[in-house]
């Protein structure tokens, strides 16, 4: 688009839906392959995601909703591609595929070849498909369930006249349930007794456990998703994860998919809620003031570090904190941009965190950044605080390499347990290890491997009691006193290159309002453009914030190859005149696209945030 208004898109495009194809085969279809021949006659709604992604997780709760209200007429079908190499691995598909409760068909496609048929440039992406298999739109990120459901509601009309649409069950076959006493377990947390309290996280609660780490004492809540307050047989969470002790005694536990802080009474088992509406934190909405009344974005994990609980709000890629004395939250450090930027904690870029912990000397915070595969920490600055990076580059390189912290690489680490020694132990989650980092030689080694997604650690009695997620247990190691010894891996996300030419590169992002609706320009602009790069060097012009969604950016001299880092939102408003409080939804993506500059490259880089691209 050449402006930041919509311009009305002509009757759909005819463009036929490429074939789904994936070498890791399908899975939820009872061993059955799907073809697009199979969903002929019924909407399509085709989710390109990768379980490391926190805004993939968000786009499956959006759908959860729309995928029950249109069962008879509308087929999801999730094409898994991966970012990281453990996500190749069919297995660990299949275990997101259980852990986040995917109810619809998934290709496990690991060498991008669908991603790449229906040209892909960002997680999450869904395109909508009619009936007679073709292409009729295409949304990039979160926030389009809405005009996913008008799309869906006039296919279903229109091809009911036509004679195409076809009603009735769709190709899904729920798996065999399996019985055991955890489920995916998120976090754990040692009790004054010597026993364990367990984010329980697919079952969508919590679990006290015996100081033997397997025997079951109760469970809290009652199984099954939802947000209620309560008795141990009452309360509902969805998806809880991290776990920390307030200083009344209380146990405040980050209820992700609830977007709240929630509180747990040992004495007498009653849950409360401290901080979050339920709703999902937007752009635009507030960043601070009173714990109940302010939205929340996947709280991943908390802790206790300088008289506030510390919040990892891997949704927006910052960190918040919470104050019991008042009962407001804020934000403490963070732009909402995905990436890895140190500095004073409100320029800081984060990138989901989702591993918290305060050092022994209470003097850090140590965070685990999943999605840069680091190690940062937080820690006083002055009057305020600061954020720096111990291990890690930024978000494409990743793999298992000790030694010096500056060539030191992690794979998506989820977990942090801070050392009595001043050390910090990793839980280095798709590398299946545990890791240490040590600041006094600024040296990485290797603790223990074999660890199925390790996600958290606790210190007990000088052992380390470790949450295996994807063995569903709680594993006890003692800390070896000598590493183990590793082959060196280093990798890169794993996405060819957008070719484009020298000089000026034209961006437009593609948006176009959902039917009914038009942007919401009362307040003033209604969308908004962020731009940078990696290295920064790659641009010489065009960087930084503007509400356009186009832009020219001007390539510097001498660099060949790098990333562009997007990030756009556009509001949009129901267009009627006579409704004074419209419905309004927010549109929003970060792309991070590998380029490379060549002489036969393109002038043009577009990306569709909604709709369809007119020019390609």
């Amino acid at each position: 688009m050449n402006d930041a208004t919509p311009t009305p898109a002509p009757r759909r495009a005819r463009v036929r839906a490429p074939e789904l194809v994936g070498k890791g085969g399908w899975l939820n279809t009872g061993g059955k392959d799907l073809t697009l021949a199979d969903l002929r006659g019924k909407c399509a709604v085709v989710d390109f995601w990768t379980f490391c992604c926190v805004n993939c997780l968000h786009v499956l709760d959006e759908l959860r909703e729309l995928e029950e209200k249109h069962r008879d007429t509308l087929v999801i079908i999730g094409v898994h591609s991966p970012k990281f190499v453990h996500e190749a691995e069919h297995r660990a598909v299949v275990d997101a595929v259980e852990r986040y409760e995917v109810h619809h068909p998934v290709l496990d496609d690991p060498e991008l070849a669908t991603w790449k048929q229906y040209a892909v440039r960002a997680w999450p992406t869904l395109v909508v498909i009619d009936p007679e298999g073709y292409i009729v739109a295409q949304h990039a990120g979160e926030g389009h369930a809405h005009a996913i459901e008008k799309l869906v509601e006039e296919l279903e009309a229109e091809h009911a006249a036509k004679g195409t649409l076809r009603r009735g069950d769709g190709p899904y076959v729920a798996p065999e349930p399996v019985a055991t006493h955890l489920r995916f377990p998120g976090k754990a947390l040692l009790l004054p007794d010597g026993g364990f309290l367990v984010s329980d996280t697919t079952r969508h609660r919590l679990v006290e456990i015996e100081r033997d780490s397997e025997t079951v004492r109760r469970h809290i809540g009652t199984g099954d998703r939802g947000f209620t307050d309560g008795a141990p047989d009452e309360a509902r969470f969805s998806e809880p994860q991290g776990l920390a002790v307030l200083p009344d005694g209380r146990i405040a536990v980050a209820d992700t998919v609830n977007h709240a802080i929630r509180a747990l009474d040992l004495s007498t088992g009653a849950t409360t809620t401290l901080a979050g509406t339920g709703r999902q934190w937007w752009q635009g909405s507030p960043t601070s003031g009173p714990a109940r009344e302010v939205d929340l974005s996947s709280p991943w994990d908390v802790a206790w570090f300088a008289d506030r609980l510390w919040i990892a709000m891997a949704g927006v890629h910052q960190l918040w904190t919470y104050d019991p004395v008042t009962r407001t939250v804020q934000v403490a450090a963070g732009t909402t941009n995905e990436g890895l930027v140190d500095g004073p904690a409100a320029e800081a870029w984060f990138a989901q965190p989702s591993g918290l912990a305060t050092s022994a000397d209470g003097e850090r915070l140590w965070v685990a950044d999943p999605e840069t595969s680091a190690l940062r920490y937080v820690e006083r600055d002055g009057s305020g605080f600061a954020v720096r990076t111990a291990v890690g580059t930024g978000l494409f390189d990743f793999g298992h390499r000790d030694g010096a912290a500056g060539q030191a690489l992690f794979q998506h680490p989820l977990g942090v347990t801070a050392l009595p020694d001043g050390s910090v132990a990793v839980c280095d989650t798709y590398n299946h290890a545990l890791r240490r980092y040590d600041p006094g030689s600024g040296e990485v080694t290797t603790l223990a491997t074999d660890l199925r997604e390790p996600s958290d650690a606790v210190l007990v009695d000088g052992d380390l009691v470790v949450v295996e997620s994807a063995r569903h247990r709680l594993t006890r190691l003692r800390l070896p006193e000598e590493a183990v010894r590793v082959a060196d891996r280093a990798h890169r996300t794993r996405r060819a290159a957008t070719e484009i030419a020298p000089g000026t590169l034209r961006l437009d992002v593609v948006f176009q309002a959902p039917a009914g609706q038009k942007l919401d320009t009362r307040y003033g602009p209604s969308t908004r453009l962020l731009v940078s790069a990696t290295p920064p060097e790659l641009l010489a012009e065009g960087a930084g914030p503007g509400t356009d969604l186009f832009r020219d950016l001007v390539l510097g001299e001498g660099v060949t190859e790098g990333v562009l880092h997007v990030s756009a939102m556009a509001a949009s408003c129901d267009d009627d005149p006579l409704n004074e409080y419209p419905a309004c939804h927010v549109h929003q993506q970060d792309w991070g696209v590998p380029v490379r500059v060549s002489a036969q490259g393109t002038p043009r880089l577009p990306l569709v945030l909604a709709g369809m691209d007119e020019q390609a």
